[in-house]
């Protein structure tokens, strides 16, 4: 039996059903054209997303895809049957349209192998750079690492672009993985995205969604366990501006026993009508004796005219756990920070930066990836230089 047969047969073994995450089906025409109404869209401003979630022509490809192949990776572009057998590899069955589509029409998979017992000693870096963002265009990216095996990988999203994605990763019995997903793009794009990952027995996932750029950006992170004593690290980073919609959505799913989710999700808003959304589900199954799992998220508000939605969800189905939480604020800045602050000379904007990058520096600190830790502390700084600190420049 192959890993994704094994999972499926534990979910049908296992008939509970999350509200938030209904059955999926393979098959597109099983799925109907949102309409804004499902709890599951009625976040997202379905208008602005271009015909993604619905019937969109998947065009060719204007976004060129390069990446860096460090000593014991292999990365392709494939195609054909080689491209249908890796669709599903995570246990994935789609349950919206745009994953169904993607799976079903999609020509080509750009495939990233790590051998079992490979340590990759630097980030494979995958950089998709959009060209033109009047072509509505699909992607699926498969990634398989090796029992005992340790990489990182980073997505790098730039550009202009109107893209639908489906990422799948498997992480063997053992190994150690960490995969960031970047969506710096340029204003005027669009990125729906669909993450989906299986992680195998004593195995360690980390997950980042760190999201700036775009018009709109959707992004579901999903986690599944192929064996007890795995544990997935879901982490999210984002900055919403003026018109702006960011929406993410977690969804750990407990099918083995002794397993451990952690999920730490921190937004700011500036501008009028940035709009973040955060739903976070965990659905924890009869069979998932003795797991583990927490979800967070904090939003902080910088201006008016803002609106951060945050959800937290839990649906349990067994009592013998270790131990299941959740919180969630959204709050504007800290008056006594800020007058700590400036009761020592700090004027009130350099204290409303200083704020700023207080509250996102242990999650940007937690990601890992020393290079991308620079990065993100240089683009929290200019994106306050857009609005919030526009007198210090």
């Amino acid at each position: 039996m192959t890993v994704t047969e094994s999972v499926r047969s534990a979910l049908e073994q296992d008939k509970v059903e999350s509200h938030l995450n209904p059955v999926g089906s393979f098959d597109v025409a099983d799925h109907p054209v949102p309409t804004g109404r499902e709890e599951i869209w009625r976040f997202t401003p379905l208008k602005r997303l271009k015909g993604l979630h619905a019937d969109a022509e998947f065009m060719p490809s204007a976004t060129s895809c390069t990446w860096n192949t460090p000593a014991g990776v292999h990365i392709e572009g494939v195609s054909g049957e080689e491209a249908r057998t890796l669709r599903g590899i995570s246990g994935l069955v789609p349950n919206t349209r745009h994953a169904a589509r993607i799976l079903a029409e999609v020509p080509a998979t750009l495939l990233i192998d790590v051998p079992a017992d490979t340590e990759v000693s630097e980030p494979v870096v995958v950089d998709l750079h959009g060209e033109d963002v009047a072509v509505t265009e699909a992607g699926h990216v498969a990634m398989r690492f090796g029992a005992h095996s340790k990489a990182i990988v980073v997505l790098n999203h730039t550009g202009s672009s109107t893209v639908a994605a489906v990422v799948e990763i498997v992480v063997g019995d053992g190994a150690d993985v960490t995969v960031v997903s970047i969506q710096d793009w340029a204003d005027d794009a669009v990125h729906l995205a669909h993450h989906q990952a299986l992680v195998g027995r004593d195995a360690t996932y980390k997950h980042a969604a760190i999201s700036f750029g775009g018009d709109l950006v959707r992004m579901d992170a999903n986690v599944t366990y192929d064996g007890p004593g795995g544990s997935a690290e879901l982490l999210g980073l984002y900055f919403a501006d003026a018109g702006q919609h960011i929406e993410h959505r977690i969804f750990a799913d407990h099918n083995a026993p002794h397993t451990k989710s952690n999920a730490i999700y921190k937004g700011a808003l500036q501008g009028d009508k940035a709009h973040t959304v955060w739903v976070g589900n965990v659905l924890i199954r009869k069979v998932a004796e003795g797991i583990e799992t927490y979800e967070e998220n904090r939003n902080l508000v910088l201006t008016d005219g803002c609106r951060a939605d945050s959800i937290p969800n839990l649906e349990i189905e067994t009592g013998e756990i270790e131990g299941a939480g959740h919180a969630s604020a959204t709050a504007r800045f800290d008056d006594e920070q800020l007058f700590y602050l400036q009761s020592r000379g700090i004027s009130e904007k350099e204290a409303q930066r200083l704020v700023v990058h207080g509250f996102f520096n242990d999650l940007i600190r937690k990601v890992g990836v020393p290079s991308i830790e620079e990065r993100l502390l240089s683009t929290v700084e200019a994106e306050l230089a857009k609005n919030v600190l526009k007198e210090l420049f």
